[in-house]
């Protein structure tokens, strides 16, 4: 059985930073794409970032660029996102998802989700 626990998430001030990681189970995460995403109340989940099983980074959030990074640990089977230069509006539940081999930005193309683990972006 396929399964993500993401973990990392909390409060931090703006200009700081967070490691997310996404911890997979059952399968592994490098012959598969792990994308992030993110949510906020009243939003469609917005694409962030995606890891292919080939190590190939897309990237679908302009405001991102250059903050955030993602990279895959095998060993341990786990994809970390890490968000530095942090501002309020990165504030949302994030989630990692597995799908195919190649990435997407559409979520309703992902078939395993993590739970989500809520990042604040606060003063």
């Amino acid at each position: 059985q396929w399964q993500l626990v993401e973990s990392g998430g909390g409060s931090v001030q703006p200009g700081g930073s967070l490691r997310l990681s996404c911890a997979a189970s059952g399968f592994r995460s490098d012959e598969n794409a792990i994308g992030w995403f993110r949510q906020v109340p009243g939003k469609e989940r917005e694409g962030v970032l995606c890891i292919s099983s080939s190590g190939r980074t897309s990237t679908y959030a302009d405001s991102v660029k250059g903050r955030f990074t993602i990279s895959r640990d095998n060993a341990v089977n786990t994809v970390y996102l890490q968000m530095d230069s942090l501002r309020p509006e990165d504030t949302a539940v994030y989630y990692c998802a597995a799908r195919g081999q190649r990435c997407t930005m559409y979520y309703d193309e992902y078939i395993t989700w993590g739970q989500g683990t809520h990042v604040t972006v606060s003063s």
